[in-house]
């Protein structure tokens, strides 16, 4: 690939596109025709009822709150997202994204060129780093797209980076009640073109978090009348007790 703005660095243990992401998510992140298509804030207020802003912001507050330091973005995203985040960073501060497609990685760099932003096309289930390498990792509708196993292996590999205090923020959809008027169509999107994101509806995201690490705080709050949620996961730098609070 030809990326003069930015360095695109290549994992050795990323060989291939995943299968499950070639079978089910092809139309949405793979082929570079579907890449330039969706690849536009409008339409991702769209896809998400109007709430991509607020959600974005409520990502980019939870980011601001926790201790300074290096950003990780595990996976693109779609819009403005990333430019939003990188004027959100200190001077001595970067933001690495990490993809396995290669495609998203340039039209990122397409979009976007800035010496406090770096690309790594690697798997978010394994990531290519030692451990505690990032104060702040932010996951944006990325776990209901992934296969049980993966996505288990998802969270471990992004706490597994972070330096004691650091913070996982993880923004997806949350299980609303059945009054919600988006109740039935939210089922038939998640039944035609979603086959994972049933996981998020059955059980608690905390419930995800792998049992090595059983001191993390853990904040949660719903937006949008329970469609989407946030979770602050923050890795304590002392031995803490648990605590999880909820805010909907």
């Amino acid at each position: 690939m030809d990326l003069p703005s930015l360095p695109l660095r290549s994992s050795e243990q990323t060989s291939q596109i995943p299968d499950y992401l070639q079978r089910y998510y092809r139309w949405a992140y793979v082929a570079p025709s579907a890449i330039r298509f969706w690849d536009h804030t409008s339409l991702v207020q769209g896809i998400l009822f109007g709430q991509y802003n607020h959600l974005k912001q409520a990502a980019i507050t939870a980011l601001d709150q926790s201790i300074p330091g290096d950003l990780l973005q595990t996976a693109c995203v779609y819009g403005n997202l990333t430019a939003n985040l990188l004027r959100h960073l200190r001077r001595h501060e970067s933001l690495t994204v990490v993809d396995v497609v290669p495609d998203q990685l340039s039209k990122l760099a397409d979009k976007i060129s800035s010496d406090h932003l770096q690309l790594e096309c690697c798997d978010s289930s394994h990531l290519p780093w030692s451990s505690a390498q990032f104060t702040r990792n932010l996951m944006f509708f990325l776990l209901h797209e992934q296969p049980r196993e993966v996505r288990n292996q998802t969270i471990a590999e992004g706490l597994r980076v972070l330096k004691p205090g650091g913070s996982l923020v993880i923004i997806d959809y949350h299980r609303p009640p059945r009054w919600h008027p988006l109740y039935g169509l939210i089922c038939l999107v998640f039944a035609l073109l979603e086959p994972f994101a049933y996981d998020l509806w059955q059980q608690d995201l905390a419930t995800w978090i792998p049992s090595q690490w059983p001191s993390v705080h853990i904040e949660k709050t719903t937006y949008f009348a329970g469609l989407y949620q946030r979770l602050v996961i923050r890795i304590p730098l002392v031995d803490e007790p648990v605590a999880l609070a909820n805010d909907a």
